[in-house]
């Protein structure tokens, strides 16, 4: 049985991570992850009995996915990016939301959350079709793209932070947002959009 499980987690996993995290979170108990009584015993006790809501699970699942595609599209901005201030905010998206990233992975790991390894499927489509552009045409594409994708985490931020159950999972989103904030002003200043 646990075979067959994996096997579907594996075969749904290639097909979108982001799919496959929020099945594997379906699929479990999301509470906080074990810890032993004591150094002599091996049995492990939940550290928090209370379940992580459905939708924080998916929050984090969805945040972790648009963050790694942030991060993999500011590394490719740095090197094929035309202007400098394209390059600069590639740079910035690299730096923090590897930090926020790495930052929401810890509380996942705590609270048993399975996020995705990979951007999903959604995520990877804008990738690559990125990745086809250079210079001045990769330029104007990023940053619409990262003007349009700000607007979304902001709202998905703002709902989250108002919204979420879990306690570190809401104060995660109400950390997180003040950046995404200047990550937003960063692409309007850029595009001239607002």
């Amino acid at each position: 049985m646990a075979i067959i499980a994996i096997a579907q987690a594996c075969n749904s996993a290639s097909n979108d991570s982001v799919t496959a995290a929020n099945d594997a979170n379906d699929k479990k108990d999301t509470t906080a992850a074990v810890k032993m009584n004591d150094t002599t015993s091996t049995v492990a006790t939940p550290v928090n009995t209370t379940p992580v809501d459905k939708n924080d699970a998916e929050f984090a699942v969805a945040a972790t996915s648009g963050g790694m595609m942030e991060v993999e599209l500011g590394n490719y901005a740095q090197q094929n990016a035309d202007s400098q201030r394209v390059k600069d905010f590639g740079a910035m998206m690299v730096k923090d939301h590897t930090k926020a990233g790495d930052e929401l992975k810890n509380i996942a790991t705590a609270k048993n959350i399975t996020l995705p390894a990979t951007p999903g499927k959604d995520a990877q489509k804008d990738i690559a079709d990125l990745m086809k552009k250079k210079g001045a045409d990769f330029d104007k594409a990023y940053m619409n793209m990262m003007l349009s994708d700000h607007k979304k985490d902001v709202k998905e931020f703002e709902k989250a932070a108002k919204d979420c159950k879990d306690t570190e999972i809401k104060s995660f989103a109400v950390k997180t947002l003040p950046v995404l904030l200047i990550h937003l002003d960063s692409c309007k200043a850029i595009t001239g959009k607002s």
